[in-house]
């Protein structure tokens, strides 16, 4: 078996026209992630990756790495002596400052968990948060090899100006030595790069917008749509120029932005010298007509081309569900799926490709133990060699004779396009598109340029992807306006006045309530797997599943709905899903801490007891459940629910995580006359 990682380091430009990141998620990953990720591959002989950087992200880096306090608008607030911030400057840096995962990063850290929880701060413990949010980002390799980041994390509180500049002076000379730290990796062959299309654009959405009707007829494309293939030319060739100029050479293979795929795009890469891209398994089941696991286990050439294709169940098991486990188990059990495949095909290759940035802060110590625990289970495998996607173009490979638009996400397009809002977006780029078409003869040289770079960045997949209501981030409107600020400059060098319509936010606002509804009174339905009465339900709490944010995301399960409450005496929970699908699935696990407890319900109708703990579940036209209260050893739980088919998790629910739930909440603070 032949086992390839491909491990996928992208964040879009923050950067408005002023030159200035308005976020700073670069530098954060780059401290916990970038380097780290990389580092653990190095130390573990005989395990090999590719490591997938794209341009904007390398751009960015480089901001950083001459100076981390001119060009990012967060950082050169926290570098500004704190008691002269004005007070939204203040808000701003809180709003950051909280930004950070609760249970992994925040709650750990006693200092931490009480200024999270504050509303007001002296200037003395807004200089406190400051520096526990940024050594709450810094990573393991930092942890371990960095003396002042070390006694910064001893000190634990009461930190002043004078522990910030040493904690910034620290992490100005990392950022300065990252991609010297690539380069000696590529030399030494355990490691190796790729690269995509400059801004992270939807190539196939550029050439031809039909391609989404191609993947999914009844999307709604916008009406006066064009083909961008100038700038999909260049979104190619730019990126192989940035990489080249700080690797050396150019990249032999692309991930395409999503792994967003058509005809056309291939062809273009191709011509490019491109020499290999990758995208989902989904895209190889819809073009040979034909779900065939072993079909998958194997490179492809399409058109001269050379297609690998990642496996996605491995891949959202790194991605989603190990968190959950701890890191042997976790390790074991990805042992245990690439033996089933061993067992089942001939010398398999095995694609794993994934995020390599927002998983790992809901692991525990950001992924470390978990890493360290596969990686040396891999290390021991006499059949299983990892080796890199450069290494994976040397074996033989299938005729694909046909290969359909999509995706890595259900094959579609519908991410980034066909919702009001997603569909919005792109209606005003081709309108400034077609703008700048009838005026662009009279411009010079020089501002062609900047409207093109502009043009290049308000192409990024991620504008499209926080747009709608099926992702959330408590930053859209920064994300939004954004990217209507790229259209909006572009007419300012044309000097004409922007229309209007640029100047009204795209996103509408939401927050968790849009797919998190909490308890408001006790309910006590009846557990009989019935449309009974709404009465029954009234108050109760609600996570709508297809709606729940992700800066990544995962198949969607059949369970669209949670609905769940309690009385004094149980639990219920009420799951609206697919229910063809849902009754396919062998079993549905549940998960409550603190106690450990692990209670496997077969379904359809099942009632089990766990360390005392009663489950009762019946499923027909939903599947409902109720669970005693009498035994659970806490006040207040975390529960999450498994769904298996053969043998594999289909669906993790809630997919945010856990349910928090206070049993003996009396929902008074609810109540209002």
């Amino acid at each position: 078996m032949k086992l390839s990682f491909l491990w996928h380091m992208h964040q879009p430009d923050y950067t408005d026209a002023t030159g200035v990141m308005q976020l700073p998620w670069v530098f954060l990953h780059a401290i916990k992630d970038y380097y780290d990720m990389p580092w653990m591959v190095e130390g573990k002989e005989g395990i090999k990756a590719t490591f997938n950087i794209t341009p904007s992200l390398i751009k960015q880096l480089q901001l950083y790495a001459n100076d981390l306090r001119k060009y990012d608008k967060f950082l050169t607030l926290l570098h500004s002596e704190t008691a002269k911030l004005q007070d939204d400057e203040k808000v701003w840096i809180v709003k950051i400052c909280k930004s950070s995962n609760y249970e992994t990063m925040i709650k750990p850290v006693k200092r931490y968990k009480e200024l999270y929880a504050q509303y007001d701060y002296t200037h003395a413990e807004l200089i406190e948060l400051q520096v526990l949010f940024i050594l709450s980002w810094c990573g393991n390799y930092l942890r371990q090899n960095s003396a002042v980041i070390q006694e910064l994390l001893e000190k634990q509180r009461d930190y002043n100006e004078h522990d910030k500049k040493l904690l910034f002076d620290e992490l100005q000379n990392f950022m300065q030595g990252l991609f010297d730290y690539y380069k000696a990796l590529y030399a030494k062959g355990s490691v190796n790069f790729s690269t995509t299309p400059l801004n992270h654009p939807i190539l196939p959405l550029l050439l031809d917008m039909n391609n989404a009707l191609d993947a999914h007829p009844m999307t709604n494309i916008p009406k006066n749509h064009i083909p961008l293939e100038d700038d999909a030319l260049l979104q190619v060739q730019r990126a192989q120029e940035v990489f080249e100029d700080i690797f050396g050479f150019k990249p032999s293979g692309f991930w395409p932005a999503e792994g967003a795929v058509d005809p056309k795009s291939v062809a273009l890469c191709s011509a490019q010298g491109v020499g290999w891209i990758a995208t989902d398994e989904a895209i190889l089941f819809k073009s040979l007509n034909k779900t065939d696991k072993g079909a998958l286990y194997h490179p492809y050439i399409y058109d001269g081309m050379r297609i690998f294709f990642r496996d996605h169940y491995l891949s959202d098991l790194i991605g989603f569900t190990y968190r959950h486990k701890n890191a042997e188990e976790a390790a074991l059990d990805f042992v245990k799926e690439l033996q089933k495949i061993e067992s089942q095909n001939s010398d398999p290759l095995v694609c794993v490709i994934l995020d390599a940035e927002n998983a790992w802060e809901f692991y525990k110590t950001n992924g470390y133990e978990f890493f360290q625990s596969l990686y040396t289970k891999l290390q021991s495998l006499s059949w299983c060699q990892t080796v890199t996607m450069d290494e994976v173009c040397t074996l033989p490979a299938k005729k694909l004779e046909h290969l359909v638009s999509g995706s890595w996400i259900n094959g579609e397009f519908n991410t980034w396009v066909g919702g009001s809002e997603k569909t919005r977006g792109w209606e005003l780029l081709f309108m400034t598109k077609q703008d700048y078409e009838h005026h662009k003869k009279n411009m010079d040289s020089k501002n062609k340029e900047l409207i093109t770079q502009h043009f290049l960045a308000a192409e990024c997949s991620d504008w499209f992807w926080w747009y709608g209501d099926d992702h959330f981030s408590e930053y859209e409107a920064e994300f939004d306006e954004l990217f209507r600020n790229h259209l909006i400059t572009i007419y300012d060098l044309l000097e004409i006045a922007p229309p209007a319509d640029l100047y009204i936010p795209i996103t509408q606002h939401k927050s968790t309530q849009d797919f998190w509804l909490h308890p408001k009174s006790d309910i006590s339905p009846v557990i009989n797997g019935k449309h009974d009465s709404f009465f029954e339900w009234i108050g109760c709490g609600v996570v709508d599943e297809t709606k729940v944010f992700s800066t990544m995301d995962t198949q969607r399960g059949p369970v669209k709905k949670i609905f769940y409450g309690q009385d004094k005496h149980k639990l219920y929970f009420s799951f609206a899903a697919d229910m063809e699908i849902l009754c396919e699935s062998d079993s549905l696990e549940v998960i409550i801490e603190p106690g450990n407890i692990h209670g496997k319900i077969t379904l359809p109708n099942e009632t089990i007891v766990i360390d005392d703990v009663e489950i009762f579940s019946v499923c027909d036209d939903l599947l409902e459940m109720s669970i005693a209260k009498e035994y659970l050893s806490s006040k207040e739980i975390l529960i999450r629910f498994e769904i298996e088919k053969a043998g594999k998790v289909v669906q993790i629910l809630p997919s945010f995580g856990e349910l928090k739930i206070n049993i003996d909440d009396d929902y008074s603070h609810e109540w209002f006359v």
